[in-house]
């Protein structure tokens, strides 16, 4: 696939097929990933694959409390309080694999993981895979409770939930808003 065709059809994607991903390919995503640019060439990431769907439930239910005990009351135009009250809802949508990218804390911990997430998701929907980073997780991986359940090492910050799958279908075209663009000669 090329490049400009893997970045004008990557998608977030929210149905999965219950196909596994087999680990060498979440390993390949994971190369991918580590090959982004990062400040000072610090290189900071950590990757914490999880293909248990007890534990993917477990740390979907416990977000979603989280999310709803902290969620203010003007929370935004989307629904997510009616979303996360659901029981039925599962913020990973079933997705057979969550790859959590992690950075050590640092000026520019958030931004090199960001960078490194675009790759993997981008090398994912080249390999005929699906992607979503799942905002929904973030917060609660962070507090002491979900740090000790994934395991992450002291001084690293959880910034990347993404989930990986094969897509029960294609996922549409999106349409983009003109870019707005400053010319400064």
């Amino acid at each position: 696939m090329e490049l400009m065709e893997a970045i004008r059809g990557r998608r977030a994607v929210r149905a999965f097929l219950l196909r596994p991903v087999a680990n060498n390919m979440l390993g390949k995503l994971v190369d991918a990933a580590i090959q982004a640019p990062s400040a000072v060439n610090s290189q900071p990431w950590e990757f914490t694959v999880i293909r248990n769907a007890a534990l993917l439930d477990s740390i979907s239910a416990a977000s979603k409390a989280h999310m709803l005990a902290t969620l203010k009351d003007d929370a935004g135009p989307h629904g997510f309080r009616e979303h996360l009250s659901n029981p039925d809802f599962h913020i990973f949508y079933h997705a057979p694999a969550l790859v959590l990218i992690s950075a050590s804390s640092g000026d520019w911990a958030v931004e090199d993981a960001t960078l490194a997430a675009e790759n993997l998701m981008l090398a994912a929907h080249a390999e005929g895979l699906a992607t979503c980073w799942i905002g929904f997780a973030q917060r609660w991986l962070g507090t002491e409770e979900g740090r000790r359940i994934v395991d992450l090492s002291p001084g690293t910050i959880p910034v990347a939930p993404i989930i990986v799958g094969y897509p029960k279908e294609p996922a549409p075209p999106v349409p983009r808003k003109p870019a707005t663009i400053h010319w400064l000669d």
